[in-house]
């Protein structure tokens, strides 16, 4: 089970063993795209059976072999909604647990004049507001992309929003809770800070860079 993080109460942080392990593999400068990729869509698979949990279900009769049998549904719709690039990492591990789910994709770029985030993609299946929206993204930094992201999915009528990162800064997750404070966030880790590059400290670097094998 995650637990409550006592400065941030919106923050549910996955301290198991076995995702604490890989993540740490993870951080290591010298382990290879190819395990960062492959770990990062396990933890993410860790992580979706909690995240599920409070899926909105209804009850269904079911036809057994010898009765009637009352089970469990979801009720509608779920969508998983990578920000590009590095977020597409994650979609293997959470599409594993529940196939069923759809897909959107939210590319954002911050343009270097304004330092405002800009959607330079944005495709939604067209019955997202019926049902969870679950936001996927590795790092939250800054949180602009993040904040973006969300007031995106709200203006597509979205009310059941959640987001996952493998790791966070204190300074993203202030953002999103000023911005959003109805947001529910799922991390791994909560870091120490962001540095003048606003790289996350410690970190793992640029993980869309070390997901592509890239830098």
């Amino acid at each position: 089970m995650p637990s409550s993080h006592p400065a941030f109460a919106n923050v549910k942080v996955y301290d198991h063993p076995l995702i604490q392990h890989k993540l740490t593999i993870m951080r290591d400068k010298r382990t290879r795209h190819e395990q960062f990729r492959q770990l990062l869509n396990q933890i993410a698979g860790l992580m979706a059976y909690e995240v599920s949990r409070n899926l909105p279900v209804r009850a269904v009769d079911v036809e057994t072999p010898v009765a009637i049998a009352r089970g469990t549904q979801l009720a509608a719709p779920t969508t998983i909604v990578p920000i590009l690039r590095a977020g597409l990492a994650m979609m293997d591990g959470f599409l594993a647990l529940f196939p069923e789910a759809h897909v959107a994709h939210i590319g954002i770029y911050r343009d270097e004049k304004t330092a405002k985030p800009v959607t330079y993609y944005a495709k939604m299946p067209p019955d997202i507001a019926r049902g969870p929206a679950i936001v996927v993204d590795p790092m939250l930094a800054t949180g602009g992309s993040a904040v973006h992201a969300v007031d995106l999915l709200k203006n597509a009528g979205c009310t059941d929003i959640q987001m996952v990162v493998l790791v966070a800064a204190p300074e993203g997750i202030n953002a999103l809770r000023k911005a959003h404070p109805d947001l529910r966030i799922h991390a791994a880790a909560i870091d120490e800070r962001l540095n003048e590059r606003f790289y996350i400290v410690p970190g793992l670097g640029d993980a869309g860079d070390r997901i592509f094998g890239t830098a």
